[in-house]
């Protein structure tokens, strides 16, 4: 390949930047994970993950992508035969409910249009005619990163307050830990599914589990094979700060540096930050002409805008054009999706100037391409990220 100048800008919805401080954590020496001072970076990570969930309660850490940790959720707390309702956003949704469908699980999955979020009031209507309680399991996706759709995870949990439902609240946590607001115990969450790559600006390779008390008893009944993901051999080593497996050593000096770097910003500033991102972002696209393919804008994602490509254009051919001519990724679109739409990440490790690059590049991608739209996005864009409040507020609506 010839070497294209300047800095890659990756745009995708994760895996994100990883910013210098923390890799270079990553490329500290090995040490070994027996030590003392692995313990202490052990207990030091344990303490403050915590802080991230926003949870008083034990978070496992494991070595795996995400998709461990929707396994782990599922296998800790669930017997075979089990009825799991979820509620289906987009293609992570429907990748977790084929897992539980392999794990011997019984998924009932409310189908939705791949263009919002969670309907509670279908989660509760589904609820209320359980009346013998047979679901065990409500497993929901907070952030669909195929789709760009933020659910609502208090109202899930007010669907289950008001129907008096006992099954576990689950919730995947994995585009959206560490980018926007979550609060494991204040919103009644029993198991909160994260990973490194995205928010936490981490490379690959951590998944967590958040657990709450109700998910630690259950945990003591669930009758699924496990092993490798067994919370109570996990527990009892992360008790002094170890682990009963070779852990993941570098991500989690890198995971140290994350977590410090999260509450140096503070987590209210990382937020505003990736609102204001987002919302940049959508007036660009709509000045552009386009649609989201989020079409509720209460519901459109803080970290990702999946942008729907205008007919008779081939959204994989556009991707392929930004990255040869500007050095910049966008994201596939996911399943039925696919060569439909590209997705604009704007989450983990960017700021406004960030943003207003890789806004550009992809309007100047569209007219390299021949695309129809109106031009002035990024400018529009701009004028968000600048400060100016009526551009904000219009953006917001």
């Amino acid at each position: 390949m010839s070497h294209q100048p300047g800095r890659h800008f990756l745009q995708i919805p994760g895996p994100t930047n990883v910013p210098l401080p923390i890799l270079a954590a990553t490329a500290r020496p090995v040490i070994d994970h027996r030590s003392a001072e692995f313990g202490q970076l052990g207990r030091e990570v344990l303490a403050g993950i915590k802080t991230i969930f926003k949870t008083e309660n034990p978070v496992l850490i494991y070595a795996a992508s995400g998709t461990g940790g929707w396994e782990s959720a599922l296998v800790n707390t669930l017997q075979a035969g089990d009825r799991v309702l979820m509620y289906e956003t987009g293609h992570f949704a429907a990748l977790w409910e084929r897992m539980a469908r392999k794990l011997s699980l019984k998924p009932e999955f409310i189908r939705g249009d791949w263009r919002s979020g969670v309907d509670v009031a279908a989660i509760e209507a589904h609820l209320a005619e359980d009346r013998q309680h047979g679901i065990k399991a409500v497993c929901i996706v907070h952030n669909e990163t195929a789709t760009g759709t933020l659910s609502d995870v208090q109202g899930v949990r007010a669907a289950l307050d008001r129907t008096g439902h006992p099954a576990l609240l689950m919730v995947d946590t994995i585009s959206s830990l560490g980018s926007t607001d979550y609060r494991h115990d204040a919103w009644g969450v029993d198991v909160t599914v994260g990973g490194s790559q995205k928010g936490l600006m981490l490379p690959p390779g951590l998944a967590f589990n958040a657990v709450s008390d109700k998910a630690l008893a259950a945990s003591r009944q669930a009758t699924l094979p496990r092993a490798y993901w067994d919370w109570e051999d996990m527990l009892a080593a992360n008790r002094t700060g170890y682990f009963p497996q070779t852990p993941a050593i570098n991500l989690l000096y890198g995971l140290k540096v994350a977590i410090e770097t999260l509450h140096a910003e503070g987590l209210d500033a990382v937020f505003a930050r990736h609102a204001r991102a987002a919302a940049a972002t959508r007036a660009a696209v709509r000045h552009w002409g386009f649609e989201t393919q989020c079409a509720v804008p209460a519901q459109a994602s803080p970290t990702v805008t999946t942008v729907r490509m205008p007919e008779g254009h081939s959204a994989d051919a556009f991707r392929a054009l930004v990255l040869e001519r500007f050095n910049m990724a966008l994201g596939s679109g996911l399943g039925p999706l696919a060569d439909r739409v590209f997705r604009i990440g704007h989450i983990g490790d960017f700021n406004d100037l960030t943003i207003a690059g890789a806004l550009a590049g992809v309007e100047m991608g569209l007219a390299a391409a021949g695309i129809p739209h109106r031009a002035g996005g990024a400018a529009v864009a701009q004028a968000i990220l600048g400060g100016k409040v009526e551009a904000f507020r219009e953006a917001a609506e």
